[in-house]
């Protein structure tokens, strides 16, 4: 599942790149709007995929992937907006989804770093939100935002040349403010240990990451297309990736708990005893899931060469190796997974699997 989510995104990435970039100057506002096209495509698919394909569902995910699908509609009728009316009104739905982006991607953010915060921040960030969004979308009815604005033609595709009011740093200011943010929480979760495993704080730091530069990117150089079009829709892959890794988890802990229960028709001396190692076991099975991401290649050959019930010699011979390798390499993997046996990694990873 996780290769072809990684196959998915690399072909994305390249097509909306060849289309962006190697095209013939005559048939660039076709490309572009192909392009634009094809975000708005695939971020609907994504909001279906979630709706109708994850479990266990959360509304800020929900706002996350509808504010991307929004977000890219509005590029859309901007990019093939005809009047000036017309584009404004386009260029107000694309920051409709623009300013509550960020909020759903924090608030995404703190539900897979198990971070919590009191309620009432939700209704404040809310109306911050809302205030932005009414400042953006001003422009045609007052000059705060832009003092003008114009439409122009560009390669093709219709652009708003717009000179900044006094209240244009308010967004910017707005922006920054979430993306420190959620930096300052996806590394305090990592410090403290909240995500699961590492490589989950690589994803969703190298996720937030990935935003600023391509904001910033598109704050220093004047571009004709919108690239967070597309690093959004990536973004989303990357966190549902991880969402899905801790529901996966967070089910095998569950399966686990049950198990333990079973044995509440035992005597109760001997029940007491098998309830105590079955905690113990929970907790060696909870911890080698989140240890599984971080084997090196070799060490997760010789993981399912146990798991499969292979001899020594068989596995000698598979993996090419002498047998003072094979034993260098399952000190570790014992280390790393916190076992002392072939048996007992063994029986964890089939309590795993279930």
């Amino acid at each position: 599942m996780n290769k072809l989510k990684s196959v998915f995104t690399g072909i994305l990435i390249s097509v909306l790149l060849f289309l962006t970039g190697c095209s013939p100057i005559g048939d660039k506002s076709a490309s572009m709007t192909i392009v634009y096209m094809s975000t708005t495509f695939f971020a609907f698919v994504l909001l279906l995929g979630y709706c109708f394909g994850v479990r266990k569902k959360q509304p800020w995910f929900y706002v996350l992937y509808t504010s991307v699908l929004v977000v890219n509609i509005g590029y859309l009728m901007l990019a093939m907006a005809k009047t000036l009316d017309g584009a404004l009104w386009a260029n107000r739905i694309a920051y409709l989804g623009s300013v509550f982006l960020p909020l759903s991607m924090l608030k995404s953010i703190q539900k897979i770093s198990r971070i919590k915060y009191p309620k009432w921040l939700n209704g404040v960030l809310i109306g911050i939100s809302a205030l932005v969004f009414f400042i953006a979308a001003s422009p045609g009815w007052l000059d705060i935002y832009y003092k003008s604005v114009t439409l122009e033609t560009v390669g093709g595709i219709s652009v708003l040349n717009k000179e900044y009011g006094p209240w244009h740093s308010i967004y910017l200011v707005y922006l920054v403010g979430y993306f420190v943010t959620m930096l300052a929480t996806a590394v305090h979760a990592f410090v403290k240990k909240m995500i699961d495993s590492t490589s989950h704080a690589v994803i969703v730091l190298v996720a937030v990451f990935a935003n600023i530069c391509v904001w910033l990117i598109e704050q220093l150089v004047k571009l004709d297309f919108e690239f967070l079009s597309i690093s959004y829709i990536i973004t989303e892959i990357f966190l549902l990736s991880v969402y899905l890794l801790i529901q996966n988890q967070e089910q095998v802990i569950a399966t686990l708990k049950a198990q333990i229960m079973q044995t509440a028709e035992l005597p109760p001396a001997e029940t007491l005893e098998l309830k105590k190692e079955s905690r113990d076991f929970v907790e060696l099975c909870n911890y080698i899931t989140t240890q599984l991401s971080d084997l090196t290649a070799r060490e997760r050959e010789l993981y399912d060469c146990f798991i499969a019930g292979k001899t020594t010699n068989e596995i000698l011979v598979e993996l090419d190796i002498k047998e003072n390798t094979l034993k260098f390499h399952r000190k570790n993997l014992y280390a790393k997974l916190g076992v002392t046996s072939r048996k007992q990694l063994v029986e964890c990873a089939k309590a795993i699997e279930l």
